[in-house]
């Protein structure tokens, strides 16, 4: 009973961090836009809001999986389980990779124009399907 516990929560907090991360870069795109101070201003704090919100939705993430790991610890020399927790450790770095981007824009020294950040917001929906997969379907 324990382990379902867990395992609905880690699915609610993880799909908590995955809506600020696919949030998160769309606000990096309009301020890579912002035509006006005020604008930039108010999406800037928007970001900085939604960053720190959803950070230890993060953290709630992997605790909960590790403390589900410890439950099962079997996974872990299971081929699909080691390529799952590649991904989130990928996607780790990219929510910390968000932090540097949203340094740089309330430093106003933000070196990318909006089609990047366009780009950069479907790494975290690339992921959510390959991790989906993993999960569900274990295809190794």
């Amino acid at each position: 009973m324990t382990y379902l516990w867990l395992k609905a929560l880690h699915i609610i907090f993880m799909t908590s961090w995955f809506a600020g991360l696919f949030y998160l870069p769309r606000i990096f795109v309009n301020l890579a836009m912002a035509e006006s101070e005020e604008s930039y201003q108010h999406l800037l704090k928007m970001a900085q809001k939604l960053y720190r919100f959803v950070t230890p939705f993060m953290w709630i993430t992997i605790i909960l999986g590790s403390w589900m790991l410890y439950l099962n610890s079997g996974y872990l020399s299971q081929i699909w389980f080691q390529v799952k927790l590649l991904l989130v450790s990928s996607l780790v770095v990219y929510h910390y990779s968000c932090a540097y981007y949203l340094k740089r824009f309330s430093e106003k020294k933000s070196e990318h124009q909006h089609v990047f950040y366009r780009w950069y917001n479907e790494f975290p929906v690339l992921i959510l399907f390959a991790v989906v997969v993993l999960v569900v379907v274990k295809p190794f």
